[in-house]
């Protein structure tokens, strides 16, 4: 079923390609099927297609949910603007897409960079969510002058075509190490289809996703982190139960984290089953 619904919504895609204004930055969205909306929100160096697409997510849940998912700024087809202040609201860009397309509460649903991005909306727009779904993420703690200067460190890289601070930190846990020569390769591969400036401004801006656990604690929004077991933001992920009140964990066996990989957690049916679960239950869960 699933292969079938991949093939009939691939010649689709450019006919469903939209776009909208977000206060000044063109952002490109799908929108797939009807019933309960969906948002899903992609990770750091991805896109719509290779997200949500070719795992199959999008096209399961189409086929009784109304879906909607865009290319973050800096992404895919949207905008790529090179200053980092542009960044402070790539958040905002999920609630004006509600906005644009009328609907007042929505599933989220965010993988890696896009579950940060759906734990801070859900601190700052929590009416706005029916449930939120973190693949891979834990929401983003830090804010020292320390790690300032590590994303400052990792924009220069990336500015330079090397995604190394990416790769190593999201490596499987149950693998060797990556060896030199396979960082300069998979950096090759990711520099081809990204915009370094645009990638580098996002690293900088990493503030602007920032969430203090004051923050996280009032969420009463039905919530459920799901991470794979080789995944190295597992231990971060497990420490969020300690904070955040309600928020139920799910790790799944031999998952891991960078979408290309084989074991990622997006390219397992356990992980749109979880989805399909945690939506279905959120329907009859209203917020505490």
């Amino acid at each position: 079923m699933l292969s079938i619904l991949l093939c009939l919504l691939a010649p689709l895609a450019a006919a469903q390609d939209r776009s909208f204004d977000s206060a000044g930055v063109r952002i490109r969205y799908v929108d797939y099927g009807s019933g309960a909306a969906v948002l899903l929100i992609h990770g750091f160096t991805a896109d719509l297609e290779r997200s949500w697409m070719e795992t199959g997510i999008l096209p399961d849940l189409a086929r009784d949910h109304r879906v909607i998912a865009f290319d973050l700024r800096g992404h895919g087809a949207s905008d790529k603007p090179h200053e980092p202040r542009a960044y402070d609201e790539v958040a905002l860009d999920a609630i004006r897409l509600l906005d644009h397309l009328a609907i007042d509460r929505a599933h989220v649903v965010g993988y890696s960079l896009g579950g940060i991005i759906a734990a801070k909306l859900l601190t700052t727009h929590p009416q706005r969510f029916a449930s939120a779904l973190l693949g891979g993420a834990a929401y983003r703690r830090s804010r020292s002058e320390r790690s300032d200067r590590e994303a400052d460190a990792a924009a220069r890289e990336i500015e330079a075509g090397v995604y190394r601070a990416l790769l190593v930190s999201t490596a499987p846990t149950d693998e060797p190490s990556l060896k030199e020569e396979n960082i300069l390769a998979r950096s090759a591969e990711i520099a081809e289809r990204n915009d370094q400036r645009a990638l580098a401004a996002l690293m900088r801006a990493r503030r602007a996703l920032v969430v203090s656990d004051a923050e996280i604690a009032t969420v009463r929004v039905p919530s459920l982190a799901v991470v794979g077991a080789a995944d190295p933001a597992l231990p971060r992920v497990k420490a969020m139960q300690g904070v955040w009140a309600g928020l139920e964990v799910v790790v799944l066996p031999g998952a891991t984290h960078p979408t290309v990989h084989p074991r990622s957690l997006p390219r397992h049916a356990a992980f749109r089953e979880a989805i399909r679960g945690h939506i279905a239950r959120a329907k009859h869960r209203p917020h505490i």
